[in-house]
């Protein structure tokens, strides 16, 4: 009886270490500039063995931007999004978005690069729409509560305030430490105390 060598059939590596090696790669090259043969590259295996854990290259991109936007939709029903004074439920928002960038920064990173080129990347930007639409809102009922200056466009917030957050990806290296909290903590001090009314 034949055996199949391992790097043909993929040994050590399941459809998780299959996507998390595509993102690697995928932010290093660009997704556009990233093809199958560097994808089995990066592995040590075959195209073929890639394919046994996924359809394609695009499924893979699909996978790795709903596994950072599921993230962020995640705490959109929470209660601690949908009871409470607006403003606290926006600090909540943005300290919880941090620890999700955190947690799945290279997902995120890739998430924050794309731009509409197909339409798995186009479904994306309409999540990130939706999720920004969503804390838009909050800014609207805290500027209604009293919580929020009035002057400022909540659009114009929700984007402030989350460039501030992605703004993470481009430098936050967990290896030279500084803890999800730590970095929440500096972002809501200089962002709240802007918005809070006095």
């Amino acid at each position: 009886m034949t055996t199949t060598p391992a790097r043909q059939r993929g040994r050590g590596h399941d459809s998780e270490s299959v996507l998390h090696a595509a993102v690697t790669v995928f932010n290093e090259r660009g997704y556009d500039g990233t093809s199958m043969e560097d994808l089995a590259r990066a592995l040590g295996m075959t195209k073929s063995a890639i394919y046994y854990h996924v359809p394609g290259k695009e499924q893979l991109l699909a996978r790795a931007l709903d596994r950072a936007l599921d993230g962020l939709f995640s705490m959109v029903d929470d209660s601690m999004a949908t009871s409470g004074p607006a403003i606290a439920r926006l600090e909540w928002v943005v300290r919880r978005s941090v620890s999700i960038l955190v947690e799945r920064l290279p997902y995120v990173t890739l998430l924050l690069r794309v731009r509409g080129n197909s339409a798995t990347e186009q479904h994306a930007l309409e999540r990130r729409r939706q999720f920004d639409r969503f804390v838009s809102g909050l800014v609207k009922e805290a500027a209604a509560e009293g919580h929020v200056r009035p002057d400022v466009d909540p659009a114009l917030v929700t984007r402030l305030l989350f460039g501030a957050v992605n703004s993470i990806t481009e430098w936050y290296q967990p290896s030279r430490g500084g803890s999800a909290e730590d970095l929440a903590d500096a972002i809501v001090k200089i962002a709240f105390d802007g918005l809070r009314t006095r």
